[in-house]
């Protein structure tokens, strides 16, 4: 590996003389015994490992949801002198910086005396002045804090930014961190790695503290501004991992000053927001009033005291790149100190003497906004033309108070691998710390980000960046540390966990309704097909057009053919088929199924084993081998994708069935399975009834087919199928998981666990309609098919019911949503009040 230029950048892993550093032998060792071939293996395995566990990273402005997250195996490594240093100065850095944002939104004795300009906190954009004046739990608004370090060619340590408002990335170095203790085990015990689940725990214990409630377990939820953020996986794979519920505006509320979480028995207070979303959209009532994310009243909320926000609304003020100027005298005056850790050399233009220093070297200097402002690029100076420059200069004389200006350092380089072999990279530090009572406490790692390339300026993951995980040696043995609470007090034993969410539930209840959905289409889609081939000349035609009108009233397909025009339009039929299998424009499509199921996956990413992720995330790729394929023959390559989605649909179900306790969650997942295979059924029997071919065994035998319940009836009649007999299995047998009274009686028995159902004197809309058909199921007696003229079964007792059934569906599903997705009250347990919730949550259709 060769060593990168000198004097350029600082070498993590050679010192001047080209000897190795003490702190990367054991992991360099490693490698070499592995071999080239051994790297590429553990590459390979890690990227694996990353699909497997589900791992992602938005990027901006790119079609889909889930870029691959990237990570290098080759750890980046610190000594434990070295750290020791780090962290003394990390902690001074977030002790200093609480100090100025406690006096920002208070007494503002730094601007009053002026020790800061009054345009580092009044005009900022992510200076609030609504919240001027909240004073935070234990005077701490920076409970979270991270910075991003990078060393220059001197080696010494700079920080780049702080990130004061919502430090991202710790659950991706927790992630990193995972993956590569797998992948090198001996040395990651061998070279006494530090551990970070103490951390976390803290974390847990810091944010437990400045609830406002004393109870024994604060509520404490983590905000998210959805599954379209850049790090929605981190803020999942957080919750779970924290046991916090994971939550985005929609599901929270505020009623008489207090914040409460929307779930299926009502309203629940919450004590703690671990907060994801950006400070100005926060409180659309207050604050950004386009917000979408936000929860309307939070600042009402905030400043009463009756919810903590970690970090504190308006924190954001302190990442200002300008702010970095002032930092080195505000310790002193603040702390009676020097700062340990410099910031990278930084100039406010909104001083003469700074500004017309910029304008004299602005070719070695990188030029950003004063203050963090979305969506403004920064310049380098080196890279603009004389005209460029020029033309930056005057726009900064124009308003020199609202740039700034930064030395452009060169990044240390570590080693990573790269196209088969091992290169020196650029690398920055994220490093974490997190409050405690007296003081802070640094995450023993960090997460390394990894430039695109050893002259790239940028260190970012949107920008093709990759990154790496963090080894902080000690100098002693390393502690057994745990997540878990090693306290001996007796444990409160559970059936279930907190109350599940309104949004959760709902959806919980579509992706079984688009499970079910998917699988049904692709049952009633692989029988039309078969019976559509080539082969059988469309011989079939009393079979194929029962199943065609089944598909049509399904909005499948659109219109089914006269019979007589059936054999002359066979390829007009197979690429309406095909479309239903393979359009992604196509609402019904299989294809379209499979998109919602895997979008509700997102949702749900903190909800789902790793398991039921993987089967979802995969569902896709049956199409993706289909459209690489360039068959020749389409028909056989749509069967060939019906039944993959077929199997993998039934992992899917069979992980629910196995694995999901019988909670709530589970409920409404098998309720919303259910109803959908209550619809596909009551559609399948209605079309065949219609037919003038009703009693034709073949017909019969594609009904039963569809219904997968061929080897049920044949081991229960020994001859063909007869029409009786059929509709006696598919509706009535309520040991039949394809029948429409075994749908009604799981239904039925998730109802009567449901909160409101139980304490509800009167019987509830849903559950009306529930009972209703239900009965009219029971009362149904299909053996009256059998003394039924041909030509007269869609006037009989049983093609009335399907129909009833058919349109009490939906009626079922809206009293589900108005009774538990879109409508909660606060419980008595939790409140004295009944307030109602007004906002409602639309169900992903």
């Amino acid at each position: 590996m060769d060593s990168p230029e000198a004097g350029l950048h600082y070498d993590e892993l050679r010192d001047p003389a080209g000897r190795l550093r003490a702190h990367y032998e054991l992991v360099i060792a490693d490698l070499k015994k592995r071999d080239n071939s051994g790297v590429k293996r553990m590459a390979d395995t890690a990227r694996r490992l990353l699909a497997e566990r589900g791992v992602t990273f938005n990027v901006y402005g790119e079609k889909g949801m889930d870029t691959p997250w990237t990570m290098d195996p080759v750890p980046f490594v610190i000594s434990a002198s070295e750290w020791e240093g780090i962290e003394t100065a990390l902690i001074q850095r977030a002790t200093l910086l609480n100090t100025i944002l406690n006096d920002s939104y208070g007494p503002q004795k730094l601007i009053r005396q002026g020790d800061m300009p009054a345009a580092m906190v009044l005009a900022q954009p992510a200076y609030l002045r609504p919240c001027h004046g909240i004073k935070p739990p234990h005077e701490k608004p920076l409970q979270v804090y991270g910075a991003d370090l990078a060393r220059s060619p001197d080696g010494q340590w700079w920080v780049l930014a702080d990130r004061t408002q919502i430090p991202t990335g710790a659950g991706y170095a927790l992630e990193n961190r995972l993956i590569t203790s797998r992948l090198l085990p001996e040395v990651f015990r061998d070279a006494r790695v530090r551990r970070l689940a103490g951390f976390f725990r803290q974390m847990q214990q810091s944010l437990s503290a400045v609830a406002p409630r004393r109870v024994e377990e604060p509520r404490v939820v983590l905000l998210t501004p959805g599954p379209y953020n850049e790090t929605y996986f981190e803020q999942a794979y957080l919750a779970r991992y924290l046991g916090y519920t994971l939550v985005e505006g929609e599901d929270l509320t505020v009623r008489d000053d207090r914040v409460y979480l929307k779930t299926l028995s009502g309203l629940e207070p919450v004590d703690v927001i671990l907060r994801r979303v950006d400070d100005d959209f926060c409180d659309p009532l207050e604050l950004r009033n386009d917000s979408m994310l936000g929860v309307p009243g939070l600042v009402r909320a905030v400043r009463a005291g009756n919810v903590a926000l970690a970090n504190a609304l308006g924190s954001g003020l302190a990442e200002a790149p300008a702010m970095m100027a002032f930092l080195p005298g505000l310790c002193r005056k603040l702390l009676g100190e020097d700062l340990l850790m410099p910031s990278v050399a930084t100039w406010w233009c909104g001083q003469e003497t700074p500004r017309a220093e910029v304008e004299q070297k602005i070719d070695k200097l990188v030029i950003k906004s004063a203050f963090r402002v979305r969506g403004r690029e920064i310049s380098f100076g080196e890279k603009l033309s004389t005209a460029e420059r020029a033309a930056l200069i005057e726009r900064m004389r124009f308003a020199p108070d609202r740039w700034a200006a930064q030395e452009q350092i060169s990044f240390s380089t570590a080693p990573a691998w790269e196209d088969g072999k091992l290169v020196h990279k650029p690398v920055s530090v994220r490093v974490y710390l997190v409050a405690t009572p007296d003081g802070y406490m640094v995450m023993p790692g960090a997460l390394t980000r990894v430039a695109a390339s050893i002259d790239s300026p940028l260190m970012s993951m949107q920008k093709g960046g990759s990154s790496k995980d963090t080894w902080v040696l000690s100098d002693g043995p390393v502690e057994n540390v745990t997540l878990l609470s090693t306290t001996r007090t007796p444990v409160e034993l559970r059936r279930v966990g907190h109350n599940l969410g309104s949004r959760v539930a709902n959806h919980l209840f579509w992706l079984g309704r688009y499970a079910e959905r998917a699988e049904s289409t692709a049952r009633l889609l692989r029988s039309t097909l078969l019976r559509c081939s080539p082969e059988s000349g469309m011989s079939e035609t009393p079979l194929l057009l029962p199943l065609l009108e089944a598909l049509r009233s399904l909005n499948i397909i659109e219109q089914v053919p006269m019979p007589a025009f059936l054999a002359a339009q066979q390829e007009q039929i197979e690429a309406r088929l095909l479309q239903a299998i393979f359009e992604a424009d196509h609402p019904a499509s299989i294809r379209s199924n499979v998109a919602h199921i895997q979008r509700i996956g997102v949702l749900l990413r903190d909800r789902i084993s790793v398991d039921t992720w993987r089967v979802i995330s995969q569902l896709s790729d049956a199409f993706g081998a289909a459209d690489n394929a360039q068959s020749v023959t389409p028909m056989a390559d749509a069967l060939n994708v019906l039944t993959r989605i077929i199997l993998d649909l039934a992992s899917f179900h069979g992980l629910a069935k196995e694995n999901m306790t019988r909670a709530q969650g589970w409920m409404f997942l098998d309720m919303g399975h259910r109803i959908e295979r209550t619809v596909y059924i009551s559609e399948l029997l209605r079309a065949g009834l219609r037919s003038a071919d009703a009693e034709n065994p073949s017909l019969l035998e594609a009904i039963l087919e569809v219904g997968d319940s061929t080897i049920t009836y044949r081991n229960r009649y020994s001859l063909l199928p007869q029409l009786a007999a059929v509709y006696d299995l598919l509706m009535l047998d309520e040991l039949n998981p394809r029948g429409l009274r075994f749908q009604f009686q799981r239904i039925e028995g998730h109802f009567r666990h449901l909160p409101r159902e139980q304490n509800s004197a009167l019987l509830t809309p849903a559950m009306r309609v529930l009972i209703e058909n239900s009965t009219r199921l029971q009362l149904c007696d299909p053996t009256e098919l059998a003394r039924v003229e041909p030509g007269q079964w869609s006037q009989t007792q049983v093609a009335k019911l399907l129909t009833q059934l058919i349109e009490a569906m939906p009626q079922l599903n809206d009293a589900l949503t108005a009774g538990y997705f879109a409508h909660s009250t606060i419980s008595s347990s939790d409140s004295d009040s009944d307030a109602e919730s007004a906002a409602a949550d639309t169900p992903p259709a």
